[in-house]
C-alpha cells in the first residue's frame, strides 16, 4: 500500500504550501462554479458565463497593474459586467446577445490596455499567462481567506434564492404569476455567475474558466434527474477534475523531465472527458424542462 501511495503521490505533495493553497482555492472554486454552473445552464446563459469571464481578465490584469490582490480585480470587473448586462437587457430574448456582445468587447479592449501596460511598465513576468490561463501553483496563500468569503457568500445567496431562482430559470411566466421578482432574481442571479467566473479565473485563467463553470454542471444535468441531485453531481465532478488535475501537473515532472503540465489544461481535459464519457453512457438524458418543473408545481424541489 505504501509503495503504491508513493507511486500516486510524489514525494513532496502534501507539504508543499503551493499545492496546498492551489487544492484549496481550486476547490473551492470547483465547487461554487458547479453550483451556480447548473442554473446557468438551464438559464441558457452559458455564452452570458463565457464573456463574464473574459471580461474579468481586464480585472485581473488590471489588479497586477495596481499591485493589489487578483482576485479582487477578476471580482469587479466580473460583477460589473454581469451588472451590466442584466440592466441592458441581457435576460429579455431580444437584448441578450446584443447586451452580452456589448459588455463582452468593452471587457476585452480594457483587458488589452491593462495587458500591455502590465509588459510595458512592471517588471512582473508572466502575467499574460497568469490572467487568462491560471498560475495555480503561484496563488498566494493570503487569498485563501478572501476565497472563502466570495464562496461561502455566492453559495448562501443561492440556497436563500433556491426555488425562485430555479423556478424562474425554467418558466418566468410561471414564476411572476407566483409572485416571484423575476427580473431582480435574474439581477441576483448575473452578479452570482460573476462571482463564480471570478472564483474560477483566479484558478484555471480568464480563457478556461468556462469549462470549469459550464463543464460540470452540463455533464451533472445530463445524468441526474432531480435539480438538488445535480448540484451534488456538478460538485463532485469539478472537485474531482481539480484535484486530480493538481495530482497530475504535480505528478507530470517525471513525465517530461525538467517539466510540468499546465494544471489549468489538465482540468479543462478531465471536465472535457467527463463530458464525452457521460454522453455516451447517459443515454436519454437527465434534467429537461419538463422533469423540473413537475415537482416544482407540486411543491417538491
Amino acid at each position: 500500500m505504501k509503495t503504491l501511495l508513493n507511486f500516486i503521490f510524489e514525494p513532496g505533495f502534501f507539504s508543499s504550501q503551493p499545492v496546498l493553497t492551489a487544492l484549496f482555492v481550486g476547490g473551492v472554486a470547483a465547487i461554487v462554479s458547479a453550483v451556480v454552473g447548473i442554473f446557468t445552464v438551464i438559464r441558457g446563459q452559458a455564452f452570458a458565463g463565457h464573456s463574464l469571464a473574459d471580461v474579468s481578465s481586464a480585472g485581473g490584469s488590471a489588479s497586477y497593474l495596481l499591485g493589489i490582490n487578483p482576485l479582487l480585480g477578476f471580482l469587479g470587473m466580473a460583477i460589473l459586467g454581469a451588472g451590466g448586462m442584466e440592466l441592458v437587457g441581457v435576460e429579455r430574448a431580444r437584448g441578450r446577445d446584443l447586451a452580452t456582445g456589448v459588455v463582452f468587447g468593452a471587457g476585452l479592449g480594457l483587458a488589452a490596455l491593462f495587458l500591455y501596460l502590465d509588459v510595458t511598465t512592471t517588471s512582473t513576468s508572466g502575467t499574460t499567462i497568469a490572467v487568462l490561463f491560471g498560475s495555480m501553483f503561484a496563488i498566494p496563500s493570503r487569498t485563501e481567506l478572501l476565497v472563502v468569503i466570495v464562496g461561502s457568500v455566492t453559495l448562501t445567496i443561492l440556497i436563500a434564492l433556491y426555488r425562485p431562482l430555479l423556478l424562474s430559470s425554467i418558466n418566468p411566466e410561471i414564476a411572476a404569476v407566483q409572485g416571484i421578482r423575476v427580473r431582480l432574481v435574474g439581477l441576483v442571479q448575473m452578479l452570482v455567475l460573476g462571482s463564480a467566473v471570478a472564483l474560477s479565473a483566479i484558478s484555471v485563467g480568464a480563457i478556461l474558466s468556462t469549462a470549469l463553470l459550464i463543464g460540470p454542471a452540463a455533464t451533472a444535468l445530463r445524468l441526474a434527474k432531480r435539480p438538488n441531485l445535480a448540484i451534488w453531481l456538478a460538485a463532485l465532478i469539478g472537485l474531482g477534475a481539480v484535484w486530480l488535475g493538481i495530482l497530475l501537473a504535480y505528478d507530470s515532472a517525471n513525465w517530461i523531465p525538467g517539466h510540468n503540465l499546465p494544471v489549468s489544461f489538465l482540468i479543462v481535459m478531465l471536465v472535457f472527458l467527463a463530458y464525452l464519457i457521460t454522453g455516451l453512457v447517459s443515454g436519454r438524458g437527465g434534467i429537461v424542462s419538463a422533469k423540473i418543473a413537475t415537482p416544482l408545481r407540486s411543491g417538491r424541489s
